[in-house]
């Protein structure tokens, strides 16, 4: 329960005043769970943060159940969210099979997960850089025939486990690769979570810088260090309006072992409403949700404003 009148709401008018929450819980958050979430519990927990008010929630991914066994259940579990009406279902889609799998259950949105730095690529694509984008080419310009909405994730736009730090022209690069090849939004991702705000605002210029309309881009932080609300503002400051967010914390990334929990979205919100910021979410129905996922996990959740609200013990 949120406690009467807090946040307090200080609006600033720097700040934009609306942000749309893209929810990741139910594909980023649980794919790396080791053990396996039932498909009727995701069902519910969709439904959960659709009534929480959400209006973005990603649903799974049509990958090879050999990669993500976590998400092998993607032809039952989409049919299964077919009532929500008004909610943005995205999904992800590796390449042209999956593309196909995703059209075949009526899917309108999808994303591809391309790479900012080779290391990465090569372990989670096993194909260079640009290999990637020549796979993800026939993929966008499909979906895109089909009138369906194309969100280009870019991961390791901040640093990499084994390359360290990203130059900034790196990123742009296939960030304007994505944009050029169709997608109609980009989701800057800090896989390992090592950015600070002053690299955020720097990336944000850079890509200004080369034409990237700030209304196409959205940001993706991971809270490794404790800077992902931190550089939620920043990216607010440069004009950002969607944020990234998994209900409770939830998720890391099974291609990058030092990625720990996204930006819990209750977080997010706390803080978003106290500055004012509408973002349509429950914030009580939303920890509700969440404590309820940590049950089924058998875990707390690792986000401070759940267990705030919903007397969770650590």
């Amino acid at each position: 329960m949120t406690p009467t009148g807090l946040p307090m709401t200080v609006p600033d008018p720097a700040l934009p005043t609306r942000v749309r929450v893209h929810e990741v819980g139910a594909r980023d958050g649980l794919q790396n769970e080791q053990s396996v979430v039932p498909t009727e519990i995701k069902a519910e927990f969709i439904h959960r943060l659709a009534d929480a008010g959400l209006t973005t929630v990603e649903a799974t991914s049509f990958v090879h159940p050999k990669w993500v066994p976590q998400l092998a259940d993607a032809e039952r579990l989409f049919p299964l969210l077919g009532d929500l009406q008004g909610v943005r279902l995205p999904v992800l889609v590796p390449n042209e099979r999956g593309l196909e799998r995703a059209l075949a259950l009526g899917a309108h949105r999808v994303a591809v997960f391309a790479s900012a730095t080779e290391s990465f690529a090569k372990a989670n694509l096993n194909r260079t850089v640009d290999e990637a984008l020549a796979m993800f080419e026939p993929v966008v310009s499909r979906a895109r025939e089909q009138d369906m909405h194309v969100r280009g994730y870019l991961s390791m736009c901040f640093g990499d486990p084994w390359e360290g730090p990203v130059p900034l022209g790196q990123v742009v690069r296939v960030c304007r690769a994505l944009l050029d090849m169709g997608c109609d939004e980009l989701s800057l991702g800090d896989t390992i979570g090592v950015a600070t705000p002053g690299h955020v605002s720097a990336l944000l210029t850079a890509l200004t810088e080369a034409e990237v309309p700030v209304d196409r881009v959205g940001v993706h932080f991971h809270d490794t260090y404790g800077q992902a609300l931190a550089n939620t503002l920043a990216a607010l400051r440069h004009g950002v309006t969607t944020v990234d967010a998994s209900a409770g914390g939830l998720g890391g990334c099974p291609y990058a072992k030092s990625a720990t929990g996204n930006l819990a979205t209750e977080d997010l919100v706390w803080m978003l409403h106290g500055l004012g910021i509408d973002t349509g979410v429950d914030l009580g129905r939303l920890s509700a949700t969440s404590a309820w996922m940590a049950g089924h996990l058998g875990r707390p959740s690792p986000s401070r404003t759940v267990r705030a609200l919903t007397h969770q013990e650590q």
